[in-house]
């Protein structure tokens, strides 16, 4: 009888409903891993508008670059970092719920009863062995009578009501950035901020990668402004006013860069040489 090869690292791998000794879900942490694999995406907030800046990927030189910055509802917006897909099906549930409050109430759905719900439908998979987790990071941005909003979503399930913050790859320099001027975006214009998410954004790059308007997508939403993602030619304007300022956080290089031993997932060739048969997926 010939034995069975096994593609697991351990024993509590093969199942989302299975602890380790150590009180881990490896699947859940798999699958927060998916999140740090793709491209980096900030969000922060003043006292009026919040926003959301978003590095775009193509596939390849002949396809166009994956949208990042999606639109829910006249008040509030989402950008992904991890499987597209799963950021698809989100969205999905996350506009159904918005223009079922509408229909029934006449008045946009509070962000954070959105939130709540959101964290919900996410957690069961977390429990049940016929689903997976889903292996997107959400940046939620928004605007209702208690003010902007940024929340940050996890695989796990877990969601973070945020005054500024970065996920995707490399994103460590850009909360680096964050962390240090988080004093100033609460008092900052519309257009600064603007300018604070983009300085963020481009310290994730490597030195070679620059922004421009074809992979930069960017979000606004805030008192008396619908939530809005600018065409290129805006997106430039406020590129140009950052060109030749130097980056802040060095090559980019982050802490998430190199994913843990334990939770290793298929990466670009440029990213990582050595092969990773652990856990195949296609990120972001």
């Amino acid at each position: 009888m010939r034995t069975a090869v096994t593609m697991f690292r351990n024993q509590y791998d093969s199942d989302v409903t299975v602890w380790s000794p150590q009180g881990r879900l490896h699947q859940v942490e798999y699958a927060m891993e998916a999140v740090k694999l793709g491209s980096a995406t900030v969000g922060l907030k003043n006292k009026t508008h919040a926003i959301l800046i978003a590095l775009k990927r193509a596939s390849s030189e002949l396809s166009a670059h994956q949208k990042k910055v999606i639109p829910i509802d006249d008040h509030l917006g989402i950008s992904i970092a991890g499987l597209t897909a799963d950021a698809r099906i989100l969205s999905r549930y996350m506009r159904t719920e918005c223009l079922n409050h509408r229909y029934s109430h006449d008045a946009p759905l509070p962000i954070t009863r959105l939130i709540s719900n959101l964290g919900n439908k996410m957690q069961v998979c977390t429990q049940r062995y016929d689903r997976r987790p889903y292996g997107v990071g959400l940046l939620v941005c928004g605007y209702d009578d208690q003010g902007p909003h940024i929340y940050q979503t996890c695989p796990s399930a877990n969601y973070f009501d945020c005054k500024a913050m970065a996920i995707g790859s490399r994103s460590q320099s850009a909360r680096t950035y964050l962390e240090k001027n988080l004093d100033k975006f609460i008092e900052s214009s519309l257009d600064e901020l603007v300018k604070h998410g983009l300085r963020a954004l481009r310290d994730t790059l490597p030195n070679e990668v620059e922004l421009n308007t074809k992979n930069v997508s960017i979000g606004v939403v805030g008192k008396g402004t619908e939530f809005t993602i600018f065409d290129e030619e805006e997106t430039g304007r406020y590129l140009s006013s950052i060109v030749g300022e130097e980056k802040r956080g060095g090559s980019g290089s982050g802490g998430d860069t190199e994913p843990p031993p334990t939770a290793r997932l298929v990466l670009k060739p440029e990213d990582e040489p050595e092969p990773q048969p652990a856990v195949a997926m296609e990120t972001e």
